[in-house]
């Protein structure tokens, strides 16, 4: 019997010591795991948000460009017909478009969303004003009306979408 209390005395506190050193290297292996994830996690934030940035700021360029004034600007030439300027316009929102799709993949669903409305919204208020528009009608009587049906709109499709945007962007800095 004498045995077996020595046995316990030097077993109990082998026991303790073996459950405290296990104890402690547990949490010495999680935080240097919790360590590491934060040290991942800071440096893909220093490599991302440049990124997602410069995506933002193409995609307020994208709707700068197609708001009407910066259109009518840049597509509409003497000697236009109504149906030409309206393809121009047409076919520059676009190729404008899609040569900013992949910008979608850094920014958040619902911005993305925002700029599709706003194309989307600016398709129909180019379409509709077309279609209301006199039959022998010239480029610059439409540029006017759809000047006129824009400046009759509360808020631009594409400047609530920049507005958007630039919340968006203040949120994530």
């Amino acid at each position: 019997m004498e045995t077996f209390y020595d046995i316990l005395k030097i077993t109990i506190p082998a026991l303790l010591v073996l459950l405290t050193a296990w104890i402690l290297l547990r949490n010495l292996m999680k935080n240097d795991q919790d360590k590491r994830r934060q040290e991942i996690v800071l440096q893909n934030s220093r490599t991302v948000t440049p990124i997602k940035l410069q995506a933002y700021e193409r995609i307020v360029l994208f709707l700068e460009r197609i708001s009407l004034e910066s259109l009518l600007v840049r597509v509409s030439s003497s000697g236009m017909t109504a149906a030409q300027l309206h393809s121009a316009l047409l076919t520059t929102i676009r190729s404008e478009f899609e040569h900013n799709l992949s910008q979608q993949i850094y920014m958040s669903p619902q911005a993305w969303e925002v700029v599709r409305n706003a194309r989307s919204n600016m398709i129909k208020i180019i379409n509709s004003e077309f279609e209301k528009k006199p039959v022998p009608a010239t480029s610059m009587e439409f540029s006017q009306r759809l000047l006129e049906a824009v400046m009759e709109m509360n808020n631009e499709p594409t400047r609530a979408a920049i507005d958007y945007i630039k919340g968006e962007v203040g949120r994530m800095i």
